[in-house]
């Protein structure tokens, strides 16, 4: 096995399996090491011992580049791929091959753990056609949020990725906005237009009142800027950062509004989001609104939830072509044209 593909798949599973950052990063690290060494030099460094002098090369990275380089599948890749490798469900199997890229995930621009290039990579092994990436927004601050001057930045490097990558797959460019408190959309509307694909969600204030939450909803979803309402809840239901019941608002209102306006609900697939609730999800599904089925990742193995949310979304009886992202690109961005 060759030693980058063995590291890079360890930190996917790891990923896929939600273990700490901690573990993940030191793989990562040593796959970047290695990556512009040809196999002559890395056969030379595990020959003379020397691997653990390279930068970002451990013992525990070190065993799994040796066991790769003398052809067999090291014991930590082997144990992972018991561990978290099988299925994630046991639905939705059928519409997740359908699916033709996803339209919500983060880089470590934002709060996500890799960069842009690992995200896409990855992406393009799962079988994508095309990712948005969506880092957070200014207001944002606990997330690393995007300024305006740092969202173009990014902008100019999705350019550069996609000038290295074969025109099959293209990353496209997206932001997660924040929706503000008078639901106007956290970033200015010149690079909002810029871009190609644009979820909105509420981060803040999640214990509003229904009314003014509601009015706050409708009116991000009635902007023509908004093509996705991210996580409509914002509930959390397990994981690390605890537990926090929904925000309530008048969910036929907002359903209706984003049927009117086109705009998709996301069916997010984080394990501890499942957001919207199964009664909103079929209400939602009921009122005839457009859906996005959506990782939310923030790791390059995380882009693998998506299953989590097509077993949901088969279970609703969503039809699949009311799923925007079961099209193709041209007519995904034809849709999100404002």
């Amino acid at each position: 096995m060759e030693p980058v593909a063995a590291l890079r798949r360890i930190a996917f599973l790891l990923e896929r399996g939600r273990e700490d950052t901690y573990k993940v990063k030191a793989f990562r690290a040593a796959a970047a090491t290695l990556l512009p060494m040809d196999a002559e030099e890395i056969a030379q460094a595990v020959a003379s011992g020397t691997l653990t002098d390279l930068p970002g090369i451990g013992n525990s990275t070190a065993t799994v580049i040796k066991e790769a380089v003398e052809g067999r599948v090291p014991e930590r890749l082997r144990d992972l791929e018991e561990e978290y490798g099988g299925p994630l469900t046991d639905g939705g199997t059928e519409l997740r091959q359908r699916l033709k890229g996803d339209l919500h995930c983060h880089s470590d621009w934002s709060d996500g753990g890799s960069p842009i290039e690992e995200m896409a990579f990855t992406a393009i092994e799962l079988g994508h056609d095309y990712l948005v990436l969506t880092d957070h927004s200014p207001r944002l601050t606990v997330a690393h949020g995007l300024s305006a001057e740092r969202l173009t930045r990014q902008l100019a490097v999705i350019e550069a990725v996609n000038d290295h990558l074969s025109g099959e797959f293209t990353l496209l460019k997206g932001i997660e906005v924040d929706i503000l408190d008078d639901g106007g959309l956290d970033q200015t509307e010149q690079l909002l237009t810029r871009l190609d694909v644009r979820v909105a969600s509420v981060h803040s204030k999640l214990k509003m009142d229904p009314e003014p939450m509601t009015r706050r909803m409708v009116r991000a979803v009635e902007n023509p800027l908004t093509n996705v309402l991210g996580h409509c809840t914002g509930r959390l239901i397990t994981g690390s950062r605890g537990t926090r019941p929904g925000s309530r608002f008048d969910a036929r209102a907002v359903f209706e509004a984003c049927a009117e306006h086109d705009v998709a609900v996301e069916i997010n697939s984080r394990p501890e989001r499942r957001d919207p609730p199964t009664r909103l999800l079929e209400l939602a599904r009921d009122i005839g609104c457009l859906f996005s089925i959506d990782s939310d990742a923030h790791a390059p193995g995380q882009l693998d939830f998506q299953l989590y949310g097509c077993e949901r979304a088969e279970a609703a009886g969503i039809d699949p072509d009311r799923i925007v992202n079961t099209w193709p690109r041209e007519r995904l961005l034809e849709w999100a044209k404002p």
